[in-house]
C-alpha cells in the first residue's frame, strides 16, 4: 500500500511520456489542417531579431495526396507536348528539343497534323489507316514515336519520282487504291500541310509571347519546311507589330537570297543551271531550295535573313555546351549564331528569341563528329565563335557551268 503513490506517480510519468510523443507525431497534422482551412500562415518572432523583423516559415511537405486530380497525370505521350521551358542566356532560347515525343518541335507538328486528319476524316484510329511521310529527320522521328516501316531511298532532286517525299505521296495513293489493303493511306505531307504552320501559331507563338510577358523585339529561327518561322510569325506579328522577325540560313541554301532579294539561287550555282538540289553542308533540319506553302504561308512578315556557316555553327555548338551546358544539335546552331547577330545589331537591352531545335544526340556521327570532342580548350571569345570562315574542301565544291 505504501508503494502506490510511487506506482501511481511511475504510471503518469509514463503514461504523459506516450501522449506526448503522440501528440508530436500528431501536431503537424492537425497543424497543416487548421491552416489549410483558415488560411493561417506560422510565424516566429525571436528576441535576436530586431524588433520589427519576422521570419516567415512555409510548409511545402503540406501536400494532400489524396485530393490530386487523376487530370493533373499526363496521359499519353502526346500530353508532353507543348508548354517546352525558356532559358535566358546570351540570347532567349526556347528549348524545344524538351517536347515530350520525338524531342522537337516537329512534335507539335505531327500531332496538329494527326489530329487535323482526324477531324477532317482523312485518318480512322484503328480501322488500319495508315500514315506516310517523306522525311531526313525529326518529324520522321515524332511520327514514329510509337513505330514505323522505314524505306530507305536514295538523294534525289524534287522532281524526282523516287525523291522522299514524292515516294510517300505514291506510297500513300497506292495504299488507298489496293482492296486488299485495310484502311487508306494519309500523306503527312509536312512541307506544304497547313497544320504545320497552325501548330506553331497555336502553340509555339502563344507560349513565347506569355514567357515573355509580351516582352520582346526579335524572333530568330530557321526554316526547312518553314512552319516554325511562319506560324510563330503570324502570332507574334499580330500582337507586336514592331517585332523583328530574322531567317537563319545555313551555308547552300536558297532562302537567304529569297527573304533578302526576293530570288531564289545560291551564290555559288547560276540560277537554272542547278545540277543538285542543294550545297553540302552539315547542317540538318534547316535550309532548302524551294519555298514551301508553310514558308509561304508567314514569308511576308519575315524582315531579314542571317547567313551562316558551317564553320560559325559548330564553333556556336560548342561555345553553348561548354559555356552554357546546353547541347544542340545543328539547325539549333545556326539559330543562335543568327540570333546573336540580330542582339548585336539591335543593341543593348533588347530581347532576342530563338528556338533550339533539338539535342546533340541526335547529330553525333555527323555534326558532333566534326566538332570534336567537348572540354580542353574552349574559345575565349563570342567574337571568335561569330568569326566566318568558310573553307572550300572537295565536298563543297560545284559546278555551274
Amino acid at each position: 500500500m505504501d508503494n502506490r503513490p510511487k506506482l501511481y506517480a511511475t504510471v503518469a510519468f509514463v503514461a504523459g511520456v506516450l501522449v506526448c510523443l503522440g501528440f508530436k507525431d500528431l501536431y503537424p497534422d492537425l497543424e497543416r489542417r487548421y491552416r489549410r482551412r483558415y488560411g493561417v500562415r506560422k510565424t516566429l518572432t525571436s528576441s535576436s531579431l530586431a524588433l520589427d523583423d519576422q521570419i516567415h516559415l512555409e510548409d511545402h511537405e503540406a501536400i494532400d495526396y489524396e485530393d490530386a486530380k487523376a487530370s493533373d497525370v499526363p496521359v499519353g505521350i502526346e500530353a508532353c507536348i507543348g508548354n517546352t521551358p525558356f532559358s535566358k542566356s546570351s540570347h532567349c532560347p526556347k528549348l524545344q528539343f524538351l517536347n515530350g515525343g520525338g524531342g522537337s518541335p516537329k512534335d507539335r507538328v505531327a500531332l496538329s497534323m494527326i489530329n487535323t486528319a482526324e477531324e477532317e476524316g482523312l485518318l480512322t484510329p484503328h480501322s488500319g489507316d495508315t500514315i506516310y511521310e517523306g522525311t531526313v529527320g525529326s518529324t520522321g522521328i515524332s511520327l514514329a514515336t510509337l513505330g514505323a516501316v522505314v524505306e530507305r531511298v536514295p538523294p534525289a532532286p524534287i522532281v524526282d519520282p523516287m525523291h522522299f517525299v514524292n515516294r510517300a505521296r505514291t506510297l500513300a495513293a497506292e495504299h488507298t487504291a489496293d482492296p486488299n489493303r485495310a484502311g487508306r493511306g494519309y500523306f503527312a505531307d509536312q512541307f506544304e500541310n497547313a497544320a504545320n504552320w497552325h501548330a506553331h501559331f497555336t502553340g509555339t507563338g502563344p507560349e513565347i509571347y506569355r514567357q515573355c510577358h509580351g516582352k520582346l523585339d526579335a524572333f530568330v529561327a530557321g526554316a526547312g519546311t518553314g512552319g516554325t518561322i511562319a506560324g510563330v510569325a503570324r502570332f507574334l506579328k499580330s500582337h507586336l507589330p514592331h517585332l523583328d522577325v530574322v531567317l537563319a540560313d545555313p551555308q547552300g541554301s536558297g532562302l537567304y537570297n529569297r527573304i533578302k532579294y526576293g530570288v531564289m539561287f545560291n551564290p555559288v550555282e547560276r540560277e537554272g543551271t542547278r545540277r543538285r538540289q542543294q550545297v553540302d553542308t552539315i547542317v540538318e533540319g534547316i535550309g532548302i531550295n524551294r519555298v514551301t506553302a508553310n514558308l509561304e504561308a508567314g514569308r511576308e512578315l519575315i524582315d531579314d535573313a542571317v547567313k551562316v556557316t558551317d564553320d560559325q555553327a559548330l564553333k556556336m555548338a560548342r561555345w553553348l555546351v561548354e559555356k552554357d551546358g546546353i547541347f544542340v544539335g545543328s539547325s539549333a546552331a545556326v539559330n543562335c549564331v543568327a540570333a546573336v547577330e540580330t542582339a548585336q545589331r539591335l543593341g543593348k537591352g533588347k530581347r532576342v528569341v530563338t528556338i533550339l531545335c533539338d539535342s546533340g544526340s541526335k547529330h553525333l556521327s555527323k555534326f558532333w563528329a566534326r566538332a570534336g570532342n567537348i572540354g580542353g580548350k574552349v574559345d575565349s571569345t563570342l567574337a571568335h565563335v561569330m568569326s566566318e570562315s568558310t573553307p572550300v574542301d572537295k565536298a563543297t565544291q560545284i559546278e555551274t557551268d
